[in-house]
């Protein structure tokens, strides 16, 4: 399977040197979701050796409607493994195969939305006992770069210079206070390291989508500020992959303005065709980053997304600096 787009090797595939800036950040992401099940999440953990942690998130989205979350930051020495706070990643085979695991507690959310304020959220919502464990094998190629001829000039407006993604069959166990889950899915995973603050951008669209073992979707829209931004992503249909070169999203948003419920994605690709997608969130979780006074939006959404007569699912995830 192994067939990459950028200058990624099976090398990237583990921790890289950890470098001089104060926030620097080495980042593992694995998305997965059951359509049988109608059910998924993703895990992330973020190393931040100069800063003594890491950043450990778990988010698992449940036929019901209901949430399992948990975010932790672990303290670490080095950035030597993917390791921390009950969360575990393991490279089996470098761009091939990959082990996710975690261990511990998860706050049970029946209203996900109480996320918005975490301190209330985790106070007054059970607690339950999680495991999971999951293999990861890659669908499609990887495609990303490592950032080489990339001058760093201020790592306070960096946000990953080196990046890269790659579509997956997911199969495996969750295990909620003993009783197991078999997950047989597909998702994707990210990896990326360089400086980066969750503030250093004004906002993004980033969609992940899977609509079978040989058809899938990433796109990406960013804005470094409210005038600039960036279009990207991929569609890979078998062996073959096409750049998203225009993004244009129109977006439904609840009452709040914040959180997404649905949208509509008009890609362009480099080939000249263009694809409308349309996407409904079936199960959504308000998170935030805070710095300095500054407060990051992340809504992620579980959403079944649609393409012509393909049905799919993925994560809509929405970023925005809250004022």
């Amino acid at each position: 399977m192994v067939a990459i787009f950028g200058d990624i090797t099976g090398q990237d595939d583990y921790t890289h040197p950890l470098g001089p800036e104060s926030n620097f950040n080495e980042s593992m992401y694995f998305n997965f979701f059951d359509r049988a099940r109608k059910s998924g999440g993703f895990v992330r953990l973020g190393n931040r050796a100069n800063e003594g942690r890491a950043e450990m998130t778990l988010t698992l989205y449940l036929p019901d409607g209901s949430v399992l979350f948990q975010y932790d930051r672990p303290m670490i020495e080095n950035n030597d493994a993917m390791d921390a706070g009950g969360m575990r990643f393991e490279v089996i085979e470098p761009l091939e195969k990959l082990r996710t695991v975690y261990e511990g507690g998860a706050v049970h959310l029946k209203d996900p939305s109480q996320m918005a304020d975490p301190r209330v959220a985790f106070k007054n919502n059970p607690w339950k006992k999680v495991k999971v464990d999951l293999i990861h094998e890659a669908a499609g190629p990887a495609y990303g770069t490592t950032g080489a001829g990339h001058k760093v000039v201020d790592p306070e407006k960096e946000f990953a210079k080196a990046h890269y993604e790659q579509h997956m069959k997911v199969h495996g166990t969750i295990e909620v206070d003993g009783e197991a889950m078999q997950i047989d899915g597909l998702g994707l995973r990210d990896h990326s390291w360089g400086p980066r603050y969750w503030q250093a951008i004004h906002s993004y669209r980033w969609l992940t989508i899977n609509f079978g073992p040989d058809f899938g979707m990433m796109v990406s829209t960013v804005w470094r500020d409210p005038e600039h931004r960036t279009q990207a992503g991929v569609v890979y249909r078998g062996d073959k992959m096409d750049q998203i070169v225009g993004v244009d999203i129109d977006t439904q948003f609840e009452e709040n303005g914040l959180f997404h419920k649905s949208l509509v994605a008009h890609l362009k690709l480099n080939t000249g065709e263009q694809l409308d997608v349309t996407g409904k969130v079936m199960g959504f979780i308000p998170l935030r980053n805070r710095r300095d006074g500054m407060t990051t939006h992340v809504g992620e959404g579980m959403t079944e997304f649609r393409c012509g007569d393909a049905v799919g699912y993925g994560l809509s995830e929405y970023l925005d600096q809250v004022v």
